[in-house]
């Protein structure tokens, strides 16, 4: 399971459509360059998060390191920048220690960061990066994050939780569907689409279709491919193929994982599991000529799509077909 970290908000305003880019960036720049030589204590976060925002994260790291004794945002981003390497050698250890600083200060100041702070820093520990690895850990500095639930508090440590509870050693499906059910009531898109699975399925809480197909419609709607997938399975079992089939054929005509994942802020192996659910469905409804016209190449290369995906879901669901359960 792959979490991505929190990130600071934009802190530049969105450019009106007719103005020019470069020209809008350069003219920021340059007042922001002279309100910090007249001491303007905000002034070189602001340059240096403009600089990051366009990816110049060389200048933006030179920005932050002039005031990380005195801004937390600026130590925040530096965190995050020298845990990616982003603008600097990748170095996971430094990334750590800036966000345990903002976590331990007892400074006002760093308040609005903490939730962020421990949501990086449980995810650093259960992936044992930059830290020793430990998922009761991440779980402990989770649930700080998470706030019981607070929708100002770190809405992807909630949904973290969810996953946590739902696959590793710590498995509890029903504290998995609680964190799920905050995550998504504050506007969490995978959770959306976890909390339907769960309920499709009687997982931590009593099965109910119609909830689940809600979850499903709505997560699906807002670009949830993990969502699109099992509404596949869904109406293939049902025996609506040829709407199964031309969901399916949308689905699987996702190639770009990783941007995906980037729009849809959802994790990049559920994306895939979604799609390799959607092709697995599309070859079985083009191999026994079900909701569209058969099709024994076609079939062929989306079972190959499904197991180049994701071959654990690929062989399960041929298992299951091969026992006439599909």
């Amino acid at each position: 399971m792959t979490l991505r970290r929190d990130r600071l908000p934009r802190a530049a305003a969105e450019a009106p459509e007719n103005c020019n880019g470069a020209a809008l960036f350069a003219k920021a720049e340059e007042l922001l360059g002279k309100k910090a030589a007249d001491g303007d204590p905000r002034a070189c976060f602001l340059r240096g998060q403009l600089c990051y925002e366009e990816g110049l994260y060389e200048e933006a790291l030179a920005e932050f390191e002039k005031i990380k004794d005195t801004d937390f945002q600026a130590m925040y981003q530096l965190g995050v920048m020298h845990y990616d390497g982003l603008g600097t050698k990748e170095d996971p250890e430094k990334g750590v220690e800036y966000m345990k600083k903002i976590l331990d200060s007892d400074s006002p100041k760093a308040k609005h960061l903490k939730f962020a702070a421990a949501y990086n820093l449980g995810r650093a520990h259960y992936e044992g990066c930059g830290v020793k690895q430990s998922t009761k850990e991440a779980e402990r500095l989770w649930l700080t994050a998470a706030d019981h639930g607070n929708p100002k508090a770190s809405v992807k440590a909630q949904a973290a939780l969810g996953m946590l509870y739902s696959v590793s050693v710590l498995k509890d499906l029903k504290k998995a569907f609680f964190w799920h059910s905050e995550a998504c009531g504050n506007g969490n898109l995978e959770s959306q689409g976890a909390l339907g699975v769960m309920y499709l399925y009687g997982q931590g809480i009593s099965q109910n279709t119609k909830a689940a197909l809600e979850c499903l419609r709505e997560a699906a709607e807002r670009g949830n491919i993990y969502a699109q997938g099992h509404l596949v399975e869904y109406y293939y079992k049902r025996k609506f193929y040829s709407t199964a089939a031309a969901l399916a054929k949308r689905v699987t005509e996702n190639d770009d994982i990783d941007m995906l994942a980037t729009v849809t802020d959802c994790v990049p192996t559920y994306i895939a599991k979604g799609i390799a659910m959607a092709a697995f469905y599309l070859a079985r409804c083009l191999q026994l000529g079900l909701g569209v016209q058969q099709d024994q190449d076609s079939a062929k290369r989306y079972y190959s799509k499904a197991c180049l995906l994701d071959p654990g879901i690929a062989i399960d669901l041929e298992l299951a077909a091969n026992l006439g359960r599909i």
